[in-house]
């Protein structure tokens, strides 16, 4: 095993465990070159110096490196490196179909049938490229957080050719096609009725054909009938269980030809469930007798499953514990007798003679029999002691009495009808938790089934309360945050546990995912609370003493964003020019913070008084002399100032003509002056020459 935090190629670091299978083991790693996570399936030591194993193993690789599909697990590299042999693929996160089915009991008709459709998309595209997966089941379908639905490991997927032909079976034996379990060709169909498999598990929450053994299960796969799964959910719309039903067909030729019909008639089903559509082939075409298995393919079923193991592809996750149920007695039906003749045994005869020939019949007499109890299901006895079991009870029955009927894991419903067709009364005898059975299916009966009973006898039965643990999904605690889903789970009596994660997409606070999703009171569940982004540190710039504009371009390169800006006076900063800034220059904050500022909005405008007084005479018969008495003079009174550097004049009397004989009174008791001035000079001024006749100075005083 590859311990944690290791480096392949200098680029793939091993994050965790995904899961082990019986050749290789996959682990969870980041890719750092393109920063993304990945899985990595690694052959195991014990195999890598098997040329033969590697040589399957990069087989795989390059079945799967050439399919690219939105349903279809991706294979990113392929790589020897020394003594490993490793391939790097799409990391899905999210949930097997198979824990799925098991969480649920059952699905949905239109979640089955949108989940159906997503699987064969991903088929028709392999099998365009004449690829056949060979082992598609629940285990090997993942639905990641969005929805979307992938098909994971063409481990087992080979090109379509002659050679498929003759090769051992191969595939999980629950859902594996007859013509796989007889070693034959595999193509395209095959896919199609595991797929079909797949289906009735999704509707009926169980597989079709259970056994003591993988060979018992392979044989009910090639001789049994399938039982209808509106046995087990009469809520399924005939269409859909008829094309359950032609995908399951035991004879190739009878299934869909190919994913691309099966797509047309599943959105058929989905747009009109109460059409029945589907298009079987004529039933003539399998009835006849019944042909006994052949001892040449008996051993290749053996063998087969003898083999699978160390070549059984590994899961994303590994699979879960599935109930063992039982199913209901079917009457099998007369089949016609195959075509196929042995021609190894016959040879094998001809060549050995007589004494070899007296052994083989031997060994057919003990298969047959074997295969006589096939036909008698679900106590958990192998196929011989269920035959000799009810030969048995039937021999013993009287004319009051019926054999006792299954009815385990049946809805409450459907075993009290059983029961009352066998002339019997059912009896609840109690309730029982479970976390395998259905709530409303039968856990328990009195009577073993197949042992005689007096008809009109009441049987009791114990009948699931279903699984005691909570449900979080139904919770819906991803609409919460942290605080109010942990107080919720509280009072669920659950024991709570935090943990920060960031996340781009998940507003801080909230919920991003809990652990488990299902617990019992007193049982610990971890929440997974968004811390938003993850954050990134930046140098804070230095823009004092730019500019505005250009100080918001630096904050903006810098990965800022520009924060509330002030103004302030100043007298030595121009207008415009930043000041100071409130975060300190070269600091470190988070890319994205804002960072306030002050500008200078210029000088403060003085709003203090100037003020001065002057109260003086000018005798205007100074200036013109005698005949003064008859001329005029045109005069004006002015305030001069010098203000930053430059001469500014404050007109105080507006101009007037006045005898040149009177004395002008000069009372200016209130002179107002240029701010920040202090001193100034009063002039009277001859207009026409512009000529200072007098000038006196003043002194401003400074007035709040």
């Amino acid at each position: 095993m590859l311990r944690t935090g290791i480096f392949l190629q200098n680029r793939y670091e091993i994050l965790d465990v995904i899961g082990s299978g019986g050749m290789s083991d996959v682990y969870k790693a980041k890719c750092h070159k393109l920063n993304r996570l990945v899985a990595i399936k690694v052959l195991k030591d014990e195999f890598s110096t098997d040329a033969n194993f590697v040589s399957k193993f990069k087989m795989e690789a390059q079945a799967a490196a050439g399919l690219s599909h939105p349903n279809i697990v991706n294979v990113y590299d392929v790589v020897d490196e020394e003594y490993l042999h490793y391939i790097v693929m799409e990391l899905i996160e999210g949930i097997t179909l198979k824990k799925y089915i098991v969480k649920k009991g059952h699905l949905e008709v239109k979640e089955t049938i949108g989940i159906s459709i997503q699987v064969a998309q991903g088929l028709a595209a392999a099998h365009e490229q004449r690829l056949v997966h060979r082992d598609i089941k629940p285990q090997n379908i993942i639905i990641n957080r969005d929805g979307k639905v992938k098909v994971a490991d063409f481990g087992i997927a080979r090109a379509v050719s002659a050679q498929t032909q003759g090769a051992t079976a191969i595939g999980s034996v629950h859902y594996i096609s007859p013509e796989q379990a007889r070693g034959r060709l595999s193509d395209a169909r095959s896919d199609i009725y595991s797929l079909g498999i797949t289906m009735y598990e999704m509707v009926t929450g169980r597989v079709p054909f259970e056994g003591d053994n993988t060979v018992t299960v392979a044989l009910a796969h090639l001789e049994e009938p399938i039982t209808r799964p509106s046995v087990y959910n009469p809520d399924i719309p005939q269409c859909l269980e008829n094309i359950i039903l032609k995908c399951t067909e035991k004879r190739p030729e009878r299934r869909y030809s190919s994913a691309a019909e099966l797509i047309g008639d599943l959105r058929k089903a989905l747009v009109s469930p109460e059409r029945d559509f589907v298009k079987q082939a004529p039933h003539q075409e399998i009835m006849g007798q019944t042909r006994p298995i052949t001892s040449e393919e008996m051993e290749q079923i053996k063998e087969g499953n003898r083999k699978q193991a160390p070549y059984e592809p590994v899961p994303y996750e590994p699979e879960p514990m599935v109930r063992k149920t039982q199913r209901p007695s079917v009457q099998k039906p007369k089949k016609e007798p195959d075509d196929d003749i042995n021609p190894k045994i016959e040879k094998l005869m001809t060549l050995a003679g007589v004494a070899v020939a007296v052994i083989i019949v031997v060994i057919l007499v003990f298969v047959v029999m074997k295969l006589g109890g096939i036909f008698s299901l679900g106590s958990g006895k192998t196929p011989t002691q269920e035959s000799q079991t009810d030969v048995t009870a039937e021999s013993t029955l009287n004319d009051t009495e019926v054999a006792m009927p299954d009815v385990f894991d049946l809805p409450e419903d459907l075993a009290e009808t059983k029961l009352k067709e066998s002339t019997l009364i059912m009896k609840i005898a109690g309730y029982e938790d479970s976390d395998t059975i259905v709530k409303g299916h039968v856990i328990s009966q009195e009577n073993k089934a197949g042992t005689p009973v007096p008809k009109y006898s009441t049987v009791n039965v114990v009948v699931s309360n279903g699984s005691n643990k909570i449900d979080l999904d139904e919770l819906k605690l991803t609409d919460l945050n942290g605080e109010a889903a942990k107080r919720l789970l509280e009072t669920k009596k659950l024991v709570v546990s935090t943990v920060e994660e960031n996340n781009d997409t998940i507003e801080k606070g909230k919920v991003i995912r809990y652990e488990p999703q299902s617990v019992k009171e007193g049982e610990n569940v971890t929440l997974y609370i968004s811390s938003g982004p993850a954050v990134t540190m930046k140098i804070v710039p230095n823009i004092t003493g730019q500019m505005e504009e250009i100080a918001i371009g630096m904050l903006v390169d810098a990965g800022f964003i520009p924060g509330t800006a002030t103004t302030e006076p100043s007298d030595t900063v121009e207008p415009g020019v930043i000041i100071r800034q409130v975060e300190s220059p070269s600091s470190q904050l988070p890319e994205g913070s804002s960072i306030s500022y002050v500008v200078s909005s210029g000088p403060a405008e003085d709003s203090r008084r100037y003020i001065a007084s002057l109260n003086e005479t000018y005798d205007l018969s100074n200036l013109i002399g005698p005949g003064s008495g008859t001329t005029s003079v045109t005069i004006m009174i002015r305030l001069k100032q010098v203000v930053n550097g430059e001469t500014e004049y404050k007109t105080l009397m507006q101009p007037q003509t006045l005898s040149g004989n009177i004395t002008l009174p000069v009372n200016l008791p209130v002179i107002e002056g240029a701010k920040g001035v202090t001193e100034g000079e009063v002039e009277i001024v001859e207009t026409n020459t512009d000529a200072v006749l007098k000038s006196y100075p003043v002194t401003f005083i400074v007035m709040d």
